[in-house]
């Protein structure tokens, strides 16, 4: 599956060095959640994976975070996708988004986003808590996300809301 992903993200960033980088490398990185021997051998991969993806390039994509393939990658400057995140096939994301969970009023995390196929993500949009995003949705600019999206709408907004309704 992973190759296979590979070649996905690489098409899919066609014309963008970055995002090809950094997608591979995600692509590698992930590989250590196969199992606790790959983990092991892939340990100094990981650190490097660490300080030049996530520290250098400020690209925080966390290893384990489930990505389909095909993910577009635009910019990808101030991007932080948490670990428990899932993203189907052939998305599309821009510069400064934050993925992740929020802590619920029992002071307990909840689990990650979960994000359907073909979704385009607008810049500086914000999606937290423990919510899930149909197919074929598209998320306009600077919108924040906390609540379920159904397929084939186009939301925005803060808080984000349908503005229309795909066919």
């Amino acid at each position: 599956m992973t190759s296979y992903s590979i070649f996905q993200d690489w098409k899919a960033n066609r014309g963008n060095i970055k995002g090809r980088i950094v997608m591979f490398s995600y692509r590698m990185a992930h590989l250590a959640t196969s199992g606790p021997i790959v983990k092991i051998l892939l340990t100094p991969y990981l650190v490097l994976y660490k300080v030049f993806i996530m520290w250098i390039l400020g690209v925080e994509i966390q290893h384990r975070a489930k990505i389909g393939p095909g993910l577009k990658m635009f910019h990808g400057q101030a991007l932080v996708i948490h670990k428990s995140t899932v993203i189907g096939k052939n998305c599309t994301i821009r510069q400064s988004i934050t993925i992740g969970n929020k802590i619920s009023a029992n002071n307990s995390k909840t689990t990650g986003v979960i994000i359907g196929d073909n979704v385009e993500i607008g810049a500086n949009t914000c999606i937290i808590g423990q919510i899930s995003i149909g197919d074929n949705v598209v998320i306009g600019a600077g919108s924040v996300v906390v609540k379920n999206v159904p397929a084939n709408t186009v939301i925005a907004g803060n808080p984000a809301r349908i503005i229309r309704h795909l066919s």
